[in-house]
């Protein structure tokens, strides 16, 4: 699973079969985003701040289950 430098994400992994994008956060949790596109994925693992791109992009954007 890559590495984000962000000081809340850990690491992302995106399934692009499913379109489904597994986040750990650094304070433990892992949740799955459904219905992401590769787009969205490849511009979290390369944004300037992740944790922006996340609050920004994906977060209250698609639904999620906690893993």
């Amino acid at each position: 699973m890559p590495q984000l430098r962000s000081s809340n994400l850990a690491s992302a992994e995106y399934d692009a079969e499913t379109h489904t994008l597994t986040i750990v956060f650094k304070g433990g949790g892992t949740y799955d985003y459904s219905g992401v596109d590769q787009g969205t994925y490849d511009g979290l693992t390369t944004a300037t701040s992740p944790g922006a791109y996340f609050a920004q992009h994906i977060k209250d954007k698609f639904s999620f289950t906690k893993g």
